[in-house]
């Protein structure tokens, strides 16, 4: 059998280095399937139970290795249903190549089954570059630049096969004739440095803040101990962005955790004292968890100039990456030995951890959801990999989980999608076999597709050296997140038609899956519970009883923020009750800390 265009852009696909695909078949693509086949192992299909989780996992690969992340679906309903991943990769910039199916170039313009207008549907979220392989000498080119152009701009591309193009004959070459295109393979990614004047500029105003705070993001992610070195040159503290959480150790004593509604008490009062802010690979959006306009000579630097004084108005913008800029910069600070500001950073971060977990232990009905991430820091082995949801799993998660070396952590951050933790924690078990992978997650977002995708897990366990990969549900029958939010953000009281969730019994399906399945439902049991997990030979479900009256809510909210809450309350929320009765518990919980403390 002579070389297919599915074969050649298979060859192409490991001559770039491509060693893995998620995604699910579909006659559409049953001769890129076959060609898959044929390179006897140098590509590693990996099924999944639906495309969504093929984009997320592609996403979750680019995240947790800064390689390319590639998905593969058919035409039609395929293709369509791999958009929120890919949506989810494009908006955290991630580099991710899409392959999709396509009905045949024959029948293409006759409303042919499963012809769908492909070029519209990806022109946003691969706006970067997405394009129809019409003839096999076209291939060569079409995937070297959709694989270049991911890289480069760290976006989301597609390269779309027709049915009969991926089975006719392939066209390695085109020849030395007019109207081909002959292109390479191969890609590094560049120095990118700020001009020298600019480096002095934000070096000038670094210098003369006595107290400056940085904000780190997940620009910032391999840059670790530059960030580290320049703010311990400037006495600064720092706080970080949710997807920054793994930049920084949380062992350092002026690290104040993350930010904003998910964050820290000290996190937010270094933002509204200091009078230097340094951003560094971050898009955090909510400007109100900034220092106020005016109050702190500001610099930032993203290696995209299209970040800079995006959420608050810069002196000076550095465009260029952050290790390179952090290296070129550190020269020009000057040493500061005024420890004062640092030394009250660390303080009100001491005081906070210990607030936090006295909060964590008040007794809840039957389990307060923070003290399950409390117990599960302590525990945290060297160099897991951590995956979050959209939902209150993520609060706790940001405000316990002590963050060390090594360690990694992702989520959907700009989108801020349900349903990516299941899928980014086996993706990271795939590149990552030998290490512990740990994905929390809500009730809601199991139900969304979680519960399929540990299908997949079922699937492939056995081939990882390192079979633990542990799924922690909140299992508070309530969509938790959205519920506070109504109360928080709208002064609406929860509305149980579209807030109450049904039973289900994710300890026992794990069973039936082959896993150990734990379900948690006193306190008492939990730290137990994540021993006999982290020492387990197999996945594990634990399946946590918990109190959706819990509030998620830092006590740095708003003003409004607090008024809308009591107003939801006197609406007669259905659980005004059980809100009034955990508040209440909290609140005494800090009270009595600051008499202890005083004392």
């Amino acid at each position: 059998m002579s070389e297919t265009a599915g074969d050649f852009l298979m060859q192409r696909l490991t001559e770039w280095g491509i060693q893995r695909i998620f995604g699910y078949p579909g006659d559409g693509i049953n001769g890129l399937i076959s060609a898959i086949d044929r390179t006897e192992g140098k590509i590693d299909f990996i099924q999944v139970r639906h495309e969504e989780q093929a984009a997320f996992m592609a996403s979750a690969h680019a995240k947790f290795t800064r390689e390319l992340g590639v998905c593969l679906a058919t035409s039609g309903p395929g293709a369509i249903h791999l958009l929120n991943g890919l949506y989810d990769a494009k908006m955290d910039h991630q580099p991710v190549l899409a392959i999709v199916g396509q009905a045949s170039t024959m029948a293409l313009g006759g409303s042919y089954q499963q012809e769908v207008d492909l070029n519209s549907l990806f022109k946003d979220v691969a706006s970067e570059y997405c394009f129809t392989v019409s003839n096999p000498a076209a291939m060569r080119h079409v995937v070297d630049r959709a694989i270049r152009i991911a890289m480069a701009t760290r976006s989301v591309t597609c390269v779309i096969v027709p049915k009969d193009v991926a089975e006719m004959e392939a066209i390695p070459n085109p020849g030395h004739i007019h109207n081909t295109v002959h292109t390479g393979v191969g890609f590094s990614y560049p120095r990118i440095l700020p001009r020298d004047e600019d480096l002095q500029r934000a070096a000038a105003v670094l210098n003369e803040g006595s107290k400056v705070a940085l904000l780190v993001g997940a620009g910032a992610m391999y840059a670790t101990d530059e960030v580290i070195a320049l703010a311990d040159r400037l006495g600064a503290g720092a706080a970080k962005a949710l997807l920054g959480k793994a930049v920084l150790p949380d062992d350092l004593p002026w690290v104040t955790g993350t930010i904003g509604l998910l964050g820290t008490r000290p996190s937010n009062d270094m933002m509204n004292e200091c009078d230097t802010l340094l951003m560094i690979g971050s898009t955090f959006p909510y400007g109100e968890f900034l220092p106020k306009e005016g109050q702190a000579r500001g610099v930032q630097i993203d290696v995209n100039g299209k970040n800079l004084s995006l959420r608050y108005p810069m002196e000076v913008n550095l465009p260029g990456d952050a290790g390179d800029t952090l290296r070129a910069l550190l020269p020009l600070l000057i040493q500061k030995t005024d420890t004062s500001w640092r030394d009250r950073i660390a303080s009100n971060r001491e005081e906070w951890k210990e607030i936090d977990a006295k909060t964590a232990a008040v007794r809840a009905h039957p389990i307060n959801p923070a003290l399950l991430f409390l117990e599960l820091s302590r525990r945290l082995p060297d160099n897991c990999i951590l995956s979050g949801d959209a939902g209150t799993a993520t609060n706790w998660l940001a405000r316990y989980l002590q963050m060390r070396r090594g360690m990694k952590f992702a989520l959907s951050g700009s989108l801020a999608t349900m349903g990516p933790a299941v899928p980014y924690a086996i993706a990271a078990k795939f590149a990552y076999p030998d290490r512990v992978a740990i994905a929390m997650t809500g009730d809601g977002a199991m139900q969304m597709n979680g519960i399929n995708e540990l299908i997949t897990v079922a699937k492939y366990w056995k081939r990882w050296s390192d079979p633990r990969i542990i799924f922690l549900i909140l299992n508070n029958r309530d969509l938790n997140q959205v519920s506070w939010e109504m109360r928080v953000e709208n002064g609406d009281p929860k509305f149980d038609a579209s807030q109450d969730l049904p039973d289900f019994p994710y300890a026992r399906y794990a069973e039936l899956l082959g896993f150990k399945g734990i379900r948690v439902d006193e306190p008492k049991r939990i730290g137990a519970a994540w021993d006999e997990a982290l020492s387990a030979d197999r996945p594990v479900v634990i399946e946590a009883i918990t109190d959706p009256d819990v509030s998620i809510l830092p006590p740095h909210i708003s003003f409004k923020q607090a008024k809308n809450l009591m107003t939801a309350l006197v609406k007669d929320d259905p659980d005004r009750k059980g809100i009034i009765i955990e508040g209440t518990k909290e609140v005494l919980a800090e009270i009595f800390h600051g008499i202890t403390h005083r004392h």
